[in-house]
């Protein structure tokens, strides 16, 4: 599969039409619409209910939404735990960010943890889009595509920066070799020669999400791309990609997708 950097390198030109650092006051809310730019959406503190297509999702604080023209939104916050997030609407001149199966690059809902990096990378962004001054277009359209180069290294390819403990990247790298099989967080640790728990929370601090998120993520990215090739049903790809049964498949695919499974078997 071309990277993300590949696929978009000729011809992509970000037009940032919209971006704010949102701190919701309680009465905040979004009335149902359809997305016309493409809609990313980073929340850093807080919580908050969208209904994305007339599925409703509840993120947090570490949660990444990203809608495509088309897609149809709403959302309000909860008073008691006002959402604080980075938002930008943006298009492209010449190339649209989509698979040739017409579906979003990027999942809907991404749940990739607080990122100090990306959130130092949004403020960043902020602040060149608020003054305005002399190039500021040019400096904003860099960060943005630094901002989803990250997320493509991070939710694409189950990647992160140099500075993650070797540890945590050596595990990673087997989980994405060994997802057909049954694992553990005692097993993984055990590669590494550290404490299961001690290990689960050493993962956690550095890849902002569990062992079992990460290897639920990558037996889903695998899944999708063996059930696009329309080789093997449902049921079987559950099976070969890991998952203890279908239920459990159909769940976490759609959690993570935003849509079931079936949708990316070949129309017939």
């Amino acid at each position: 599969m071309a990277s993300f950097v590949e696929m978009i390198l000729d011809d992509f030109v970000p037009v940032i039409n919209y971006h704010v650092h949102r701190k919701c006051t309680p009465d905040w809310r979004i009335w149902p619409q359809t997305i016309t730019d493409f809609d990313l959406t980073y929340i850093v503190r807080g919580t908050a209910r969208y209904i994305i297509n007339g599925e409703t999702h509840e993120l947090e604080s570490g949660d990444l939404l990203f809608l495509s023209p088309g897609d149809n939104k709403e959302a309000t916050t909860y008073s008691k735990n006002l959402m604080h997030c980075f938002a930008t609407n943006f298009a492209f001149k010449n190339q649209p960010l989509k698979k040739i199966d017409g579906s979003a690059f990027f999942p809907i809902v991404n749940r990739i943890g607080l990122r100090q990096d990306i959130i130092n990378l949004f403020r960043e962004l902020t602040i060149g889009w608020t003054r305005q001054q002399s190039g500021y277009i040019l400096k904003t359209r860099a960060l943005l595509m630094l901002i989803l180069h990250r997320f493509s290294e991070i939710i694409m390819y189950e990647e992160d920066s140099p500075s993650v403990d070797y540890r945590v990247s050596k595990v990673i790298n087997f989980i994405s070799q060994h997802y057909s099989e049954k694992l553990t967080v005692k097993d993984l640790a055990r590669q590494v020669h550290l404490d299961a728990d001690y290990f689960g929370q050493l993962f956690k601090r550095e890849m902002g999400y569990s062992v079992h998120q990460c290897i639920t993520n990558i037996r889903v990215r695998n899944a999708e791309n063996t059930l696009q090739t329309g080789a093997y049903k449902v049921h079987e790809v559950a099976e070969q990609c890991g998952f203890s049964d279908s239920f459990h498949f159909y769940k976490s695919f759609k959690a993570l997708r935003g849509f079931p499974p079936s949708r990316c078997l070949p129309k017939v």
